[in-house]
């Protein structure tokens, strides 16, 4: 039986982030866990969900996946397409976490010193229909935690000393009884005098009171790329908030706005153009000119075009913004009535169609054309 798409399988868009990711995985294990849910199934459900979640968890995964499909995932996989994972969409604790997430508290400790990337974070920038179109770079200011300049991430006050927290030992936790369903428990809970990172100070940064970081606004410059549109983004790696014990930066992702155009309308890499043409030049063909992207072109109207008619200008669409060439501009025409009309051309008209066999009887186009009918007797 082939896979089902990963992002299907935890009810996501191929544009989640990370948070919503993990949502998903939570919220869907909790409900398949075979611990949990003794339906005939249920269990298979769970591994297709936590291999869906290895997957689109890790950018390296994800950016092959999203590349080549499950073929492109297979390196990260056994041979039997699934590794046994430790079902990590908790931060790494499988069945522990799910049922500590009912009673609260970790049930799996961990360092608190051990390194840990920062979080993502996300900037939504509105572009103008041309800045779309052509890239551009903008400077944008993002207010984020950065790293405290007094302290230097250390959480303490320069010249000052941090010593092992004596509430929990360093251990960063604290075990908690509760009396649930089940009977009496014990969880793990983050210690509430280190708040999880088994130190104390003898005495904290003035700056971020112990915490490491302070905000900013920081400015950065976003390079626009050539041909993005709206709801796409990029990542700006390392420029999410800092992270903790010497781990890595998180990313920022910047989400485009397009604009749209007072001219044209896109849809994808291809543009829509309309254009109202006379009666004459309908009927006896003509070259006109049209806007382009990139200025203005020239257009062949051929002799007996109807309205409605579509002309399609191969490659003078919007460039693709991953590189595989350029959309198309389409020209719409539309044949102007004319509503007012001089004698001599209402005379013209008459001999046309008089010429072509018809035989048309005249009616008045406003009113104020019907009161002079009728006071005039015609």
């Amino acid at each position: 039986m082939a896979k089902r798409d990963y992002y299907e399988v935890l009810g996501l868009s191929k544009s989640a982030s990370k948070d919503e990711i993990k949502r998903a995985y939570r919220k869907l294990s909790k409900k398949y866990h075979p611990d949990i849910n003794k339906e005939e199934g249920a269990d298979e459900k769970f591994k297709e969900i936590s291999e869906a979640y290895e997957v689109l968890s890790d950018e390296n995964k994800r950016a092959n996946y999203d590349q080549f499909g499950h073929a492109g995932a297979q390196g990260g996989f056994g041979q039997g397409g699934f590794s046994g994972q430790d079902f990590s969409g908790f931060g790494g604790g499988g069945f522990e976490d799910i049922f500590s997430s009912f009673f609260g508290g970790a049930q799996r400790q961990r360092d608190p010193n051990a390194p840990r990337k920062g979080d993502d974070l996300q900037y939504t920038m509105t572009v103008t229909f041309e800045e779309a179109v052509f890239g551009t770079k903008k400077e944008i200011s993002v207010r984020k935690e950065v790293v405290c300049h007094t302290c230097n991430g250390e959480g303490a006050k320069p010249g000052t000393k941090k010593h092992t927290c004596s509430y929990c030992n360093g251990t960063g936790h604290v075990s908690v009884e509760q009396n649930t369903i089940l009977g009496r428990v014990r969880t793990q809970q983050v210690c509430p005098e280190c708040n999880g990172s088994g130190q104390e100070f003898e005495e904290p940064c003035p700056t971020c009171h112990g915490k490491g970081t302070e905000v900013k606004t920081v400015k950065l410059e976003v390079t626009v790329p050539e041909g993005v549109d709206n709801d796409q983004q990029i990542r700006l790696s390392g420029q999410g908030s800092p992270g903790e014990n010497g781990g890595p930066a998180g990313d920022l992702y910047v989400v485009f706005r397009v604009q749209p155009s007072d001219k044209f309308e896109r849809d994808g890499d291809d543009v829509y153009y309309h254009h109202s043409i006379s009666f004459a030049q309908a009927a006896l063909g003509d070259e006109i000119k049209i806007p382009t992207l990139n200025g203005q072109g020239i257009l062949t109207i051929p002799a007996g075009t109807q309205s409605g008619k579509q002309f399609r200008l191969k490659g003078k669409g919007v460039k693709n913004v991953h590189g595989y060439g350029y959309g198309d501009l389409f020209v719409n025409i539309k044949v102007h009535t004319p509503t007012k009309l001089t004698e001599r051309q209402k005379e013209l008209l008459k001999a046309f169609a008089e010429e072509s066999g018809e035989d048309i009887s005249e009616q008045p186009s406003n009113f104020k054309d019907k009161a002079r009918r009728f006071f005039k007797g015609d």
